[in-house]
């Protein structure tokens, strides 16, 4: 992201044409507002027009709202995971063993950034968010091809790709959320934690499988 103005600065007029400029300005000094308050509620408009050094009508012209800005934010945040799944997954050839790694690696990127992370959930909407959006293009769209090929090879019950990688999904959430908004908690080794969880879960639809496989042998 761009250098930003001295707080309290008075900001130069923008050349014509820098409107991407000012906005890539904006996102950058309310992720560090959003860091520096540990949360959503040290960031306003006023305050990042003052970081910014421009007037918040300025603000306005590229969100709507301190929602639509945080939403941004968290957006960006979330794109740099899409390459940290890709590299992940590519690495594991064992489906199992993939499906793991890129839990674990959705709960390591959640610990490592646990501002960034909760305030991406804290807000609810009806619609598609922007985070959403992005998510669905990275962590659920890489988790999805591994439920896919999980399906495939008879290791997951055949069924709603989607449906399923929700419930997988959801297995890494819970854990990343716990861990980062209860720290203070004995985890231990919370990787070990998550892992544990990962594979109980996988576990327990694979024995679906199983089970499913054996009711239709039964059945001829």
């Amino acid at each position: 992201m761009c250098a930003r103005s001295a707080q309290g600065a008075k900001r130069k007029r923008s050349p014509r044409g820098s409107g991407e400029q000012l906005a890539d300005e904006i996102l950058a000094a309310a992720t560090d507002l959003l860091l520096e308050h540990g949360g959503p509620d040290g960031v306003s408009i006023r305050a990042v027009a003052t970081r910014v050094g421009v007037t918040p009508p300025s603000i306005y012209l590229h969100f709507t709202d301190k929602d639509e800005l945080l939403d941004a934010v968290c957006a960006h945040f979330f794109e740099q995971f899409d390459e940290v799944m890709m590299d992940v997954s590519v690495h594991h050839d064992d489906i199992v063993e993939r499906g793991i790694a890129q839990g674990l690696a959705y709960v390591r990127f959640a610990l490592a950034n646990p501002v960034m992370y909760q305030s991406a959930f804290v807000r609810t909407a009806d619609q598609p968010t922007r985070t959403d959006l992005v998510l669905m293009s990275s962590a659920f769209q890489h988790f999805g091809e591994t439920v896919a090929a999980a399906m495939d090879s008879g290791l997951l019950p055949r069924g709603d790709v989607a449906a399923m990688t929700l419930r997988l999904w959801s297995s890494a959430h819970g854990v990343a959320s716990l861990i980062t908004s209860k720290p203070g908690l004995p985890w231990g080794d919370p990787m070990q934690v998550a892992e544990d969880v990962l594979r109980a879960t996988l576990r327990g639809f694979s024995q679906e499988s199983v089970k499913s496989e054996q009711a239709e042998s039964d059945g001829r």
